[in-house]
């Protein structure tokens, strides 16, 4: 069975093909000379004799396809048996390790995106932050691929990252402690009466339905739905099928999404279903720098369906699609084979989603001073009491619970507020035309 995904590494989205279709249309040979061929069996006949230490031929040969595969783009590579485990372990969403998601780029292993709740958020590790060493290994480009294995590990265990963050000069170490990550890829909750908060952190296998039975409990509450927040800011991406889910949950109609590759059958295109969950009510979309891949299928579709408005940082930019083909029971080979298209045919590729309302990455805090002695008539010294005193005002008394620190979150809910109100305000078309008059 071959596989196609849409991911960064480890995050890997399939899509069933037959295998006696997915051979390639027949291309010319590529003229390889018998120098070139004499070339290649003499560096491997020198390596043997030379090299510092002995090198058996099997590593060779693996070490070989794995050049191949790396000199073609950051997402194709060769999978070993620890890496179809990683596969399948991060499509149920359950592994051991420091839940981080991370690229190799030019020799160097940059983070894409902390998965929420794990050690590697917790230590404030960022999405583009880079990877200089690990337990004190350096991260080269002939180790870079190698250096993902040696971020897992039994639960329980340590492990040093010497982290560059972005913009800064000087690394700094983090020893962390791996735990059983277990991602819940979907969190819902009330922000206010009637805006709510969705956060889906990786498409996983079940992130479809754990969408809908959330959601649907929440809607099912006496307050009436007037708009929500979509959050998918540090979101690496994961399986296709279920990016296809979650834009159909809040589409009632349009493309979703397009695939095109010399595959004839990697020419896939995805379409809206009637039925949206939220009914057509206002919605926000939360990206960064960290919104990848099959993420950024859901930000394109939302976004050019004209179904939902874009906040916060230019997304990851990762626009292609990977088809993971087994050489045996063990190990397999996944091969970039196709770009993706968002609705309007535009490949995001390397060029990532701008959002319609950019925000700078900023984080609120509390006052350092005390505010105005004075705000209001309930601050004058005695003033008359009113009869709704005693009840609590968001705006006087602070943000919403989980709010004050998050900035954009605090943006979106007031641009949502907005979009509420202008539908509230928009007025119901008439069923009969009346007589214009004189």
């Amino acid at each position: 069975m071959l596989r196609l995904f849409v991911c960064v590494p480890l995050l890997l989205a399939p899509l069933a093909l037959r295998a006696d279709e997915a051979k390639p249309a027949a291309t010319p040979k590529s003229g390889v000379s018998m120098d070139e061929i004499r070339q290649f069996t003499a560096v491997f006949d020198l390596v043997k004799q030379a090299y510092v230490d002995p090198v058996d031929d099997t590593t060779m040969m693996r070490n070989a396809i794995r050049g191949m595969l790396s000199g073609l783009d950051p997402h194709s590579e060769y999978l070993d048996q620890t890496g179809v485990q990683a596969l399948n372990e991060d499509t149920s969403g359950s592994y051991d390790g420091l839940g981080i998601e991370v690229v190799t780029l030019n020799g160097a292993l940059r983070v894409v995106a902390p998965i929420d709740d794990t050690p590697a958020a917790r230590a404030g590790i960022k999405p583009g932050d880079v990877i200089l060493r690990i337990d004190g290994t350096a991260i080269t480009s002939e180790n870079a691929n190698q250096a993902v294995d040696l971020l897992r590990g039994k639960a329980g265990s340590k492990v040093t990252l010497s982290i560059l963050h972005e913009g800064a000069s000087v690394p700094e170490d983090y020893t962390l402690t791996r735990e059983v990550i277990r991602v819940a890829s979907v969190r819902v909750r009330e922000l206010e009466p009637g805006y709510v908060y969705i956060r889906v952190a990786q498409f996983q296998e079940d992130t479809g339905n754990e969408l809908r039975s959330k959601l649907g409990k929440l809607l099912a509450k006496e307050h009436p739905l007037r708009g929500a927040v979509l959050d998918l800011r540090s979101n690496p991406g994961g399986l296709l099928t279920s990016a296809v889910e979650i834009s159909d949950d809040f589409l009632d109609s349009g493309v979703i999404v397009t695939t095109r590759g010399r595959l004839k059958q990697a020419d896939l295109s995805f379409s809206a279903t009637p039925g949206d969950l939220l009914d057509g009510a206002p919605l926000v979309v939360l990206t960064d720098n960290g919104t990848a891949s099959a993420a950024e299928i859901v930000t394109g579709a939302l976004k050019d369906n004209h179904r939902a408005l874009v906040m916060g940082r230019r997304t990851f930019g990762k626009g292609s699609v990977q088809t993971v083909l087994p050489l045996d029971d063990t190990h397999a080979v996944k091969l970039t084979t196709a770009r993706y298209y968002t609705p309007d045919g535009t490949s995001i590729q390397a060029a990532g989603i701008t959002p319609d309302i950019e925000l700078a990455d900023l984080k609120l805090s509390a006052r350092e001073t005390p505010p105005s002695v004075i705000r209001g008539e309930r601050d004058l010294p005695n003033h008359l009491k009113g009869a709704r005193e005693g009840e609590k005002n968001d705006d006087r008394d602070g943000a919403s619970d989980g709010l004050l620190d998050d900035y954009a979150l605090n943006e979106a809910l007031i641009v949502l507020k907005g979009m509420a109100l202008r539908n509230a305000r928009t007025p119901t078309p008439a069923k009969a035309s009346a007589a214009p008059h004189g």
